[in-house]
Protein backbone atom coordinates (compact mmCIF):
# COMPACT_ATOMS: atom_id res chain seq x y z
CA UNK A 1 0.00 0.00 0.00
CA UNK A 2 3.14 2.21 0.81
CA UNK A 3 4.69 1.74 -1.86
CA UNK A 4 1.84 2.22 -4.24
CA UNK A 5 1.16 5.63 -2.58
CA UNK A 6 5.34 6.73 -3.19
CA UNK A 7 4.67 5.75 -6.63
CA UNK A 8 2.07 8.18 -7.55
CA UNK A 9 4.27 11.10 -6.11
CA UNK A 10 6.78 13.27 -7.97
CA UNK A 11 10.55 12.38 -7.85
CA UNK A 12 13.31 14.42 -8.17
CA UNK A 13 17.32 13.45 -8.45
CA UNK A 14 19.72 14.18 -5.85
CA UNK A 15 23.06 15.45 -6.57
CA UNK A 16 26.21 16.62 -4.17
CA UNK A 17 27.87 19.42 -4.84
CA UNK A 18 31.52 20.00 -3.22
CA UNK A 19 33.24 23.48 -2.60
CA UNK A 20 37.07 23.07 -1.80
CA UNK A 21 38.71 26.01 -0.25
CA UNK A 22 42.75 25.61 -0.55
CA UNK A 23 45.52 28.25 0.47
CA UNK A 24 48.97 27.81 -1.71
CA UNK A 25 50.79 29.85 1.05
CA UNK A 26 49.80 33.32 -0.64
CA UNK A 27 46.42 32.83 -2.14
CA UNK A 28 42.84 31.49 -1.20
CA UNK A 29 41.29 29.72 -4.21
CA UNK A 30 38.69 27.41 -5.29
CA UNK A 31 39.08 23.96 -7.17
CA UNK A 32 37.13 23.41 -10.04
CA UNK A 33 36.44 21.27 -13.09
CA UNK A 34 35.05 21.21 -16.80
CA UNK A 35 32.49 20.03 -16.81
CA UNK A 36 32.21 16.64 -18.83
CA UNK A 37 28.85 16.38 -20.53
CA UNK A 38 25.99 18.82 -21.88
CA UNK A 39 24.07 20.98 -20.99
CA UNK A 40 27.17 23.19 -20.43
CA UNK A 41 29.84 20.70 -21.04
CA UNK A 42 33.35 22.33 -21.41
CA UNK A 43 32.29 25.06 -18.83
CA UNK A 44 33.63 25.31 -15.39
CA UNK A 45 31.76 23.87 -12.66
CA UNK A 46 32.02 22.86 -9.09
CA UNK A 47 32.64 18.62 -8.35
CA UNK A 48 29.34 17.66 -8.34
CA UNK A 49 27.20 14.52 -9.47
CA UNK A 50 24.46 12.30 -8.77
CA UNK A 51 23.62 10.19 -5.49
CA UNK A 52 23.64 6.45 -6.23
CA UNK A 53 21.00 4.54 -5.04
CA UNK A 54 23.08 2.06 -2.75
CA UNK A 55 24.62 4.74 -1.25
CA UNK A 56 24.04 7.52 1.78
CA UNK A 57 24.50 11.72 0.82
CA UNK A 58 27.74 11.48 2.64
CA UNK A 59 29.16 8.75 0.48
CA UNK A 60 28.38 10.10 -2.53
CA UNK A 61 30.09 13.56 -2.00
CA UNK A 62 33.14 11.75 -1.01
CA UNK A 63 32.89 9.26 -4.74
CA UNK A 64 32.37 12.43 -6.56
CA UNK A 65 35.51 14.05 -5.10
CA UNK A 66 37.54 11.60 -5.57
CA UNK A 67 36.31 10.84 -9.23
CA UNK A 68 36.08 14.15 -10.51
CA UNK A 69 39.32 15.07 -8.73
CA UNK A 70 41.26 12.65 -6.84
CA UNK A 71 40.74 13.67 -3.57
CA UNK A 72 40.24 11.75 -1.23
CA UNK A 73 40.34 11.75 2.61
CA UNK A 74 39.47 15.24 2.76
CA UNK A 75 36.72 16.49 5.42
CA UNK A 76 33.54 18.19 4.26
CA UNK A 77 31.18 19.68 5.95
CA UNK A 78 27.57 20.02 4.70
CA UNK A 79 26.71 23.40 3.90
CA UNK A 80 22.90 23.86 2.16
CA UNK A 81 20.35 22.11 -0.16
CA UNK A 82 20.16 24.03 -3.18
CA UNK A 83 16.37 23.63 -4.66
CA UNK A 84 15.05 26.35 -7.06
CA UNK A 85 12.62 24.67 -9.12
CA UNK A 86 14.34 25.32 -12.55
CA UNK A 87 18.32 25.36 -11.31
CA UNK A 88 19.28 22.44 -13.62
CA UNK A 89 17.64 23.00 -16.81
CA UNK A 90 17.29 18.84 -17.81
CA UNK A 91 15.36 17.38 -14.59
CA UNK A 92 14.19 18.72 -11.41
CA UNK A 93 17.09 18.09 -9.19
CA UNK A 94 18.18 18.90 -5.51
CA UNK A 95 21.98 19.77 -5.00
CA UNK A 96 23.39 19.24 -1.44
CA UNK A 97 26.51 21.57 -1.18
CA UNK A 98 29.74 20.39 1.23
CA UNK A 99 32.81 22.38 2.15
CA UNK A 100 36.20 22.03 3.34
CA UNK A 101 39.24 23.71 3.67
CA UNK A 102 42.47 22.28 3.25
CA UNK A 103 46.16 23.28 2.33
CA UNK A 104 46.64 23.36 -1.28
CA UNK A 105 50.24 22.19 -1.08
CA UNK A 106 49.29 18.84 0.93
CA UNK A 107 47.30 17.62 -1.54
CA UNK A 108 49.18 18.45 -4.99
CA UNK A 109 50.10 14.48 -5.56
CA UNK A 110 46.30 13.65 -5.32
CA UNK A 111 44.78 16.18 -7.87
CA UNK A 112 44.29 14.25 -11.30
CA UNK A 113 43.79 16.09 -14.73
CA UNK A 114 40.65 13.61 -16.21
CA UNK A 115 38.47 16.31 -15.81
CA UNK A 116 41.34 19.05 -15.64
CA UNK A 117 40.77 19.81 -12.18
CA UNK A 118 42.37 23.25 -11.42
CA UNK A 119 42.45 25.42 -8.67
CA UNK A 120 41.59 29.51 -8.93
CA UNK A 121 42.51 32.76 -7.07
CA UNK A 122 38.97 33.57 -5.98
CA UNK A 123 39.32 37.35 -6.99
CA UNK A 124 39.75 35.89 -10.52
CA UNK A 125 37.02 32.91 -10.36
CA UNK A 126 35.51 32.02 -13.97
CA UNK A 127 31.90 31.46 -15.24
CA UNK A 128 29.89 29.24 -13.56
CA UNK A 129 27.91 27.05 -14.84
CA UNK A 130 24.03 26.74 -13.19
CA UNK A 131 23.78 28.37 -9.60
CA UNK A 132 27.51 27.47 -8.71
CA UNK A 133 27.98 30.66 -7.96
CA UNK A 134 25.63 31.11 -5.79
CA UNK A 135 26.79 28.13 -3.78
CA UNK A 136 29.96 29.62 -3.98
CA UNK A 137 29.22 33.32 -2.66
CA UNK A 138 26.99 31.42 0.24
CA UNK A 139 30.34 29.17 1.53
CA UNK A 140 32.41 32.00 1.68
CA UNK A 141 29.91 33.90 3.97
CA UNK A 142 29.85 30.95 5.98
CA UNK A 143 33.64 30.90 6.04
CA UNK A 144 34.09 34.44 7.11
CA UNK A 145 31.69 33.55 9.68
CA UNK A 146 33.26 30.66 11.45
CA UNK A 147 37.00 32.22 10.41
CA UNK A 148 36.20 35.65 12.71
CA UNK A 149 35.34 33.30 15.55
CA UNK A 150 37.47 30.06 15.67
CA UNK A 151 40.42 29.28 14.41
CA UNK A 152 39.17 27.05 11.85
CA UNK A 153 41.90 28.75 9.30
CA UNK A 154 44.62 26.56 10.04
CA UNK A 155 43.36 23.65 9.00
CA UNK A 156 44.45 25.66 5.45
CA UNK A 157 48.24 25.93 6.74
CA UNK A 158 51.13 23.43 6.67
CA UNK A 159 52.50 22.74 10.49
CA UNK A 160 54.69 25.55 9.84
CA UNK A 161 53.48 28.56 8.30
CA UNK A 162 54.96 32.39 9.19
CA UNK A 163 52.67 34.67 10.14
CA UNK A 164 52.71 36.86 6.58
CA UNK A 165 51.19 33.86 5.14
CA UNK A 166 48.00 33.93 8.26
CA UNK A 167 47.66 37.23 7.42
CA UNK A 168 47.46 37.04 3.53
CA UNK A 169 45.11 33.98 4.45
CA UNK A 170 43.06 36.36 6.32
CA UNK A 171 43.02 38.78 3.99
CA UNK A 172 41.47 36.25 0.95
CA UNK A 173 38.98 35.37 3.38
CA UNK A 174 37.68 38.46 3.96
CA UNK A 175 38.64 39.96 1.05
CA UNK A 176 40.58 43.13 2.56
CA UNK A 177 43.80 44.39 3.61
CA UNK A 178 44.96 43.99 7.36
CA UNK A 179 47.46 46.42 9.02
CA UNK A 180 50.36 43.87 9.57
CA UNK A 181 51.42 44.97 13.32
CA UNK A 182 47.95 44.87 14.68
CA UNK A 183 47.03 41.47 13.06
CA UNK A 184 50.87 40.19 14.73
CA UNK A 185 49.43 41.56 18.44
CA UNK A 186 46.24 39.81 17.87
CA UNK A 187 46.65 36.82 16.66
CA UNK A 188 49.58 36.20 19.26
CA UNK A 189 47.69 36.94 21.97
CA UNK A 190 45.78 34.31 21.78
CA UNK A 191 48.07 32.17 22.83
CA UNK A 192 47.90 29.33 19.97
CA UNK A 193 50.67 29.86 18.28
CA UNK A 194 54.85 28.27 19.07
CA UNK A 195 57.24 30.63 17.85
CA UNK A 196 59.68 28.24 16.43
CA UNK A 197 63.60 29.14 15.85
CA UNK A 198 63.93 28.74 11.98
CA UNK A 199 63.02 31.38 9.50
CA UNK A 200 61.50 31.27 6.00
CA UNK A 201 63.70 33.36 3.87
CA UNK A 202 62.43 32.52 0.25
CA UNK A 203 60.26 35.94 0.54
CA UNK A 204 62.50 38.21 2.32
CA UNK A 205 66.08 38.72 3.36
CA UNK A 206 65.47 39.11 6.94
CA UNK A 207 63.04 36.21 6.91
CA UNK A 208 60.12 35.37 9.25
CA UNK A 209 59.73 33.21 11.76
CA UNK A 210 58.11 30.41 11.65
CA UNK A 211 55.02 28.99 14.07
CA UNK A 212 53.23 26.29 14.70
CA UNK A 213 50.00 25.95 15.77
CA UNK A 214 50.12 24.25 19.93
CA UNK A 215 47.21 21.54 19.51
CA UNK A 216 46.87 20.58 22.79
CA UNK A 217 45.77 24.56 23.13
CA UNK A 218 43.65 24.25 20.25
CA UNK A 219 41.75 21.52 21.17
CA UNK A 220 41.45 23.14 24.91
CA UNK A 221 41.26 26.77 23.70
CA UNK A 222 39.04 26.71 20.99
CA UNK A 223 37.29 29.61 21.25
CA UNK A 224 40.40 31.44 21.94
CA UNK A 225 39.85 33.32 18.59
CA UNK A 226 36.31 34.20 20.33
CA UNK A 227 35.30 37.36 18.33
CA UNK A 228 39.07 37.63 16.51
CA UNK A 229 37.35 39.56 13.51
CA UNK A 230 34.32 41.79 15.75
CA UNK A 231 32.02 42.15 12.64
CA UNK A 232 32.70 40.14 9.56
CA UNK A 233 29.91 41.51 8.24
CA UNK A 234 31.73 45.15 7.67
CA UNK A 235 34.35 43.29 6.20
CA UNK A 236 34.02 43.48 2.05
Amino acid sequence: MRIAQYSSKNRMLVAVDCIIFGFDGTELKLLLIKRGFEPEKGRWSLAGGLMKRDENIDLAASRVLKELTGLENVYMEQLYIFGEVERDPVDRTLSVVYSSLIDINRYTQQINQDYHAEWFPLKKLPSLIFDHRDMVALAQQKLRYKAAFHPIVFEMLPEKFTLPQLQHLYEGIFDTLMDKRNFSRKVLSTGLLVKQKDKEKATSKRGAFYYKLDKRKYQTKFNAFLNFIPNPDSIR
